[in-house]
This record gives structure tokens, C-alpha cells and sequence, in this order.
């Protein structure tokens, strides 16, 4: 079991936690540790989803300073004046993430890309990493012949249920049958397996690790950029009016100039220039 701790009602927004609410709202007066409007005073706490799939976290466990998102956060909070004993992990399902309200936690980091739609609700981050979409076939299949987006019109894709990915299926693929919706990303790669889609979508450094490691008999077809070929990016989440966004882009900025996160992504992303892009 992923060693997190888990609050009552992570799976919900906390509208009727007035105290969360309270303590994450206004800016603070400085950056500093003391001054930084937290759930808990003293301590950092960081959500994200369970299972934590790889490359973004290692073996299910978010704790371990493993994997591109978990290394970002402890250095984020590094910058912010936290030990590793001064952060806490909450699970936060990835649906219930960006729901309006009051969250349990300080930020989110979960593979969230940044939209229109959902900063109405949520406050981001400065992006940590600049994402695109893959799509993932088995070798062999009609799907891995696809060299565009219109050859995969008359396939059936899938992807994780409130992901970009799914948005991407429906909104810049536009396929002639409905995708398949999944719950989580295992999910997905079973019904692949399962020969139930003839394609899943997924984050590219997802799909590196889903061909290489997890079903080695499948392929990374190609990328594309969603959302009219505007680049996606990645930002940490939090509850609205949160006066915690600018210290924590003051702490990317200092992570992006001093090369740290160059670094980290070298570290624990594939390289994805050998990808073709599908148009």
C-alpha cells in the first residue's frame, strides 16, 4: 500500500472546511518559511494520486524523492525552506483534484495540465514541464501504422476518465466511434492488451514507460500538441486564491535558471526527440 496519509475525505472537495480555507488564502507577507499560508503550520503538504504511476513517481510511493514529480516537489520545497521531515503526502484522486472548494493539501502535482477551464476554479503554477500527447499501440496493429491524426479517426482510442488525453481524443481527433473512458491508467493498458481499443493516449513520458517496461509488445505511434497545437504544460494545483502560488513560482524560477529542473528531467524522463509528430 502507497504510504501516504490519508485524510478523511480526500476523494471530495472540503467546502465545508472553513479552516482550510482560511489558512491558504491571501498573500503572505514574505516568502519566508514563518509567512506562508499552509494547512498546517510547520509543514508542507503535497497531494497526488494513487497509484503513482512511473516515471513521475517510483515504486508507488511519492515519499521516496524518486521519479520527475516527486523529485520536483522536495526540491520545491527545499526552496521554500522545508526538510524532507517537514513534508507530508495526502492522496488526492486525480478527478477530484481540480474541483472547485476547499483542499487538504498545499499543492497538488500530478501530471495536471494547466487549462482555461480549470484555472476558474483552481489556482496553478508557473508550468514544471512542458507535456505533450502519445499515442501507444501494440506492434503490428492498424493503429501502429498511423502516420497522422486523421488515421486514427476510425480506430477506437481510449484514455483515463478527466485526463487531457481523453480531451485530446474527443476534441483534436475527433473519432467517428465514442473512446473508451477509464478509470485509471492500468485500466487502459489492460483493454489495449485485451485487444478492447485499438489505441490509448497518455502523457509521452507515460508512454515511453508503458513501451518499454510495462507491455513490451506495443509501440509509441507518435505526439501531437492538443488544443490547437498550443504547447501543454504541467503546473502544481491549488484551492483558489491561494496565497501560495507566487512563492512557489519564486521557487521554480530558481529551479528553471539554476538548471535543476533541466536536470531532474534529464534524470528521470525519456528523450523524446526520436518521436514523429502526428499532424
Amino acid at each position: 500500500m502507497l504510504p501516504f496519509l490519508v485524510v478523511a475525505a480526500a476523494c471530495a472537495p472540503q467546502d465545508s472546511s472553513p479552516s482550510a480555507s482560511d489558512s491558504n488564502s491571501g498573500s503572505p507577507a514574505s516568502c519566508a518559511k514563518a509567512d506562508l499560508p499552509l494547512i498546517k503550520p510547520g509543514t508542507l503538504t503535497i497531494g497526488t494520486d494513487s497509484p503513482a504511476y512511473d516515471p513521475w513517481f517510483s515504486n508507488n510511493d511519492p515519499t521516496n524523492g524518486k521519479g520527475y514529480e516527486s523529485a520536483v516537489a522536495y526540491a520545491v520545497a527545499d526552496q521554500l525552506g522545508f526538510s524532507r521531515d517537514e513534508v507530508t503526502w495526502v492522496k488526492v484522486p486525480f478527478n477530484s483534484s481540480y474541483k472547485p472548494g476547499a483542499k487538504n493539501f498545499d499543492f497538488d502535482i500530478n501530471q495536471i495540465s494547466i487549462t482555461p477551464a480549470r484555472a476558474k476554479v483552481v489556482d496553478f503554477s508557473d508550468g514544471y514541464y512542458a507535456a505533450a500527447q502519445a499515442v501507444i499501440a501494440l506492434k503490428g496493429s492498424k493503429a501502429s501504422e498511423a502516420t497522422s491524426l486523421a488515421d486514427l479517426k476510425d480506430l477506437k482510442l481510449g484514455a483515463q476518465t478527466g485526463t487531457t488525453s481523453l480531451t485530446a481524443i474527443r476534441d483534436v481527433i475527433q473519432p467517428s466511434q465514442d473512446p473508451a473512458v477509464f478509470e485509471d491508467t492500468n485500466a487502459a493498458k489492460q483493454a489495449l492488451l485485451n485487444h478492447q481499443v485499438d489505441a490509448i493516449l497518455a502523457d509521452l513520458p507515460t508512454a515511453f514507460y508503458i513501451s518499454a517496461v510495462e507491455i513490451p509488445n506495443s509501440t509509441i505511434v507518435g505526439q501531437f500538441q492538443p488544443e490547437t497545437g498550443q504547447q501543454e504544460e504541467f503546473g502544481m494545483l491549488f484551492q483558489k486564491g491561494s496565497g501560495l502560488v507566487p512563492c512557489v513560482n519564486e521557487a521554480l524560477a530558481t529551479l528553471k535558471s539554476d538548471g535543476t529542473l533541466a536536470d531532474l528531467e534529464k534524470k528521470w524522463l525519456s528523450d523524446v526527440v526520436n518521436v514523429p509528430t502526428l499532424q
